[in-house]
């Protein structure tokens, strides 16, 4: 009993200092904004109650950004995971190239992302590759990032950067199906289609959950590359929930980027709690 008292005093001593720096620097900030999303202002300021809250939701700015943010993540989330399953799938099978292909997949996690502004300016230039390629078939020039299509360029530079990160979590969710179950299914005379719905898309389920989750998270980080591509005020169909609380930021308006801070804090805590309480079911089945 002693001798586990002792290591559970160790165990506690290795991770204060990671506990008191994210108590530091990530919670107790937190909490402080919390609380100036019912203030009037930040120093010297009355309780509002709900007043901050309700004028949020009735900005035009925020509701644009968060219209967005919601379709971004529910074209790109989706399209991400299921390319990203088909690629580890055949990854899957391919025996001795599987390191290389998974490193190919890997780099773009190790480029930066201001590194490859640039490239990705060349690219979507109104004179840039793609343009002088649409030019010399024949075609017209497209505003890739000042139009509608600017969604499509950061749906391009979502898939780049994270297509290789969900794919190894596939990759892991693939090898711990076992091989029992493909052999006696193939004894029985299943095709590809019964094996895929049958045993992998059950099998990946706790993974696709973390996959899920994890896509979900990585979308807001696409603001890095919308940001230095197109600015603080891009073109209205890549305005985000993160332009706007930059913009606020930008602005000193503290209560309306508390306000949108703490729902968005609170959306993906309930985002996270409703996914693992999901996995436990699953697991539990």
């Amino acid at each position: 009993m002693r001798g586990v008292r002792i290591q559970n005093a160790a165990g506690f001593l290795f991770i204060l200092p990671g506990l008191l720096g994210f108590t530091i620097f990530y919670l107790w900030p937190f909490i402080i904004s919390v609380g100036y999303s019912f203030m009037s202002r930040p120093v010297g300021g009355s309780f509002v109650g709900l007043q901050n809250y309700i004028q949020l939701l009735q900005s035009p700015a925020y509701r644009l950004g968060l219209w967005n943010t919601i379709l971004f993540i529910g074209l790109s989330v989706p399209f991400n995971m299921v390319l990203s399953l088909m690629i580890a799938m055949m990854i899957n099978k391919t025996g001795a190239y599987r390191p290389l292909f998974i490193l190919i997949f890997l780099i773009p996690l190790v480029i930066p992302s201001g590194s490859m502004v640039f490239f990705w300016q060349q690219l979507f230039a109104n004179h840039g590759i793609i343009n002088g390629l649409l030019v010399g078939m024949g075609f017209g020039r497209i505003n890739w990032l000042n139009s509608g299509y600017a969604r499509l360029v950061i749906l391009v530079i979502f898939v780049w950067k994270n297509l290789g990160f969900n794919m190894v979590l596939f990759l892991a969710g693939l090898s711990n199906i076992p091989k029992e179950y493909y052999e006696a299914a193939y004894v029985d005379g299943a095709g590809a289609r019964v094996t895929l719905l049958r045993i992998t898309l059950p099998c990946l389920l706790p993974t696709t959950i973390i996959v899920l989750l994890m896509s979900v998270i990585n979308s807001f980080k696409v603001f890095r590359e919308v940001y230095l591509l197109m600015g603080g005020y891009p073109h209205e169909s890549v305005y985000m929930l993160q332009h706007f609380m930059n913009n606020n930021f930008f602005s000193l308006n503290y209560q309306r980027l508390t306000t949108a801070t703490t729902l968005l804090a609170l959306v993906m805590a309930a985002l996270t709690l409703g996914l693992f309480k999901l996995e436990r079911k699953v697991l539990h089945v």
